[in-house]
């Protein structure tokens, strides 16, 4: 089939820019992944079988979550909140459960939203004698002991990965992340957001640092999941050097993604394989995968969702750079960056902690902190100095919103574990490690009946 109105180059501006909101409309979305894990065996689960994947999601289905399919599999779920807006639970390529949250008012919400989900989880996986650990890197299994999940775009990209990186398969099948996504009011409020946030990631990234095992034995890294994006695919991952230069917009982020090959083409449920080929070849109709045809709007959507950089933009902004770990810091993820962003005097504050740092301290950070964590340097500083003041600064903002729960609490208690972490310059990933070296006496199996949520 052909398009009878061909989408132009300012359509797929306009897609990016029918995200500018009032600030009275701003919402946050939280997201995060888990690792599922068999109790009696500590084996990550198949889909198939009395107590896979599959088992969990239709088990979820007495809760209200609608099933979503692909190719007769359940492959999501999906329920509406009493506003309407929509949450999903999805699985990544190794099975990972991931909550991605409705677009919510407050951090109160997201911690809300977070702990039903994390409560109605547990309620099914304790039937099924499975457990759910946050983490950022699978700390037993090797690749090939991962089973991989029926989702036709998964195949494409498992078979793309490889020769575009070395470490892409384990991005897919052994990495769980905390994500959160933001609004803005207009190009200039993206730009500043955009450029604020993109600097400040690996400081985030040491915060949230949780994956210092790799099958069973310390990998030298506090977030191995950090450093597998260092070396997943070059063309689609990063810091984006260009964010920080002059002029740069949606128009300069459309430009990226037209650059970045592609992954595949959907049709009548079918995934196309068009993996290294080109969205421009496409707009002109020239695409091998599909001569003569050219995108709609949701190709464009789904080709967006194909780019991983440090922070990516949609019709929002999406923060990249945390490890998965406890239910405590799934909700610290969002808060941060609300506080930062959410209130202006702050994402100034926090724009002048990072504004004169150049693309090769963005790049230097953003590697040494996948094993240096908090100990790192940036243009003089300790990565610890510049998350203390980092958390303080979202710590103010929390405060200037004076979002209030049913309690009379504002948001600020969300960032308590943060501030333990950045004012004692000790990762979550070197707490676990001292765990492995002492308690644990060399198990890494501990984690899973110590840190299981």
């Amino acid at each position: 089939m052909t398009n009878t109105a061909p989408l132009t180059f300012d359509d797929l501006v306009g897609a990016l820019s029918k995200g500018i909101k009032p600030k009275d409309q701003w919402r946050v979305g939280a997201e995060h992944e888990k690792f599922g894990f068999d109790k009696s065996t500590l084996r990550r689960p198949t889909y198939e079988g009395p107590n896979g994947i599959r088992a969990m999601l239709e088990g979820l289905q007495r809760f209200g979550w609608a099933p979503v399919e692909e190719g007769g599999h359940v492959i999501a779920l999906e329920r509406k909140n009493s506003e309407g807006f929509t949450a999903s639970i999805s699985l990544e390529p190794g099975g990972q459960f991931e909550l991605s949250g409705a677009p919510l008012k407050d951090i109160h919400d997201i911690c809300s939203e977070t702990g039903q989900h994390l409560m109605e989880v547990k309620q099914v996986a304790d039937l099924l004698n499975l457990g759910f650990l946050g983490a950022g890197f699978d700390p037993m299994w090797r690749r090939e002991d991962v089973p991989v999940m029926p989702k036709g775009r998964y195949d494409i990209m498992r078979a793309y990965m490889p020769k575009v990186g070395n470490l892409g398969l384990d991005m897919m099948l052994r990495t769980c992340t905390i994500q959160a996504n933001l609004d803005f009011d207009s190009e200039a409020d993206m730009v500043l957001k955009f450029r604020t946030s993109l600097a400040l990631q690996p400081i985030a990234t040491a915060l949230f640092a949780c994956s210092p095992f790799t099958e069973g034995r310390p990998n030298g890294f506090l977030s191995a999941r950090a450093n597998v994006w260092t070396d997943t695919d070059p063309d689609r991952t990063g810091m984006l050097g260009f964010v920080f230069e002059d002029g740069f917009g949606f128009e300069t982020y459309v430009n990226y993604a037209l650059d970045t090959p592609m992954y595949f083409v959907k049709r009548d449920g079918r995934y196309i394989d068009a993996s290294g080929q080109s969205f421009r070849d496409f707009m002109d109709g020239r695409l091998p995968a599909l001569p003569g045809e050219k995108p709609n709007k949701k190709d464009w959507a789904d080709h967006l969702t194909t780019l991983f950089p440090e922070v990516r933009l949609k019709q929002y902004l999406e923060m990249r750079g945390a490890d998965g770990g406890p239910w405590s810091r799934i909700c610290a993820l969002p808060a941060l960056w609300v506080g930062i962003f959410y209130d202006a005097p702050s994402l100034h504050t926090a724009w002048d902690l990072c504004k004169d740092w150049d693309i090769a301290d963005h790049e230097r950070l953003r590697r040494d902190v996948t094993k240096l964590g908090l100990r790192a340097e940036v243009a003089g500083r300790s990565v610890r100095d510049v998350a203390v003041d980092m958390v303080a600064i979202a710590k103010q903002g929390l405060k200037n919103r004076a979002r209030f729960s049913g309690g009379m609490v504002d948001e600020r208690g969300y960032l308590a574990e943060l501030e333990d972490i950045a004012d004692s310059g000790v990762t979550p990933a070197e707490r676990l490690l001292d765990l492995y070296h002492g308690d644990w006496q060399g198990d890494v199996t501990r984690i899973y009946r110590d840190f299981a949520y």
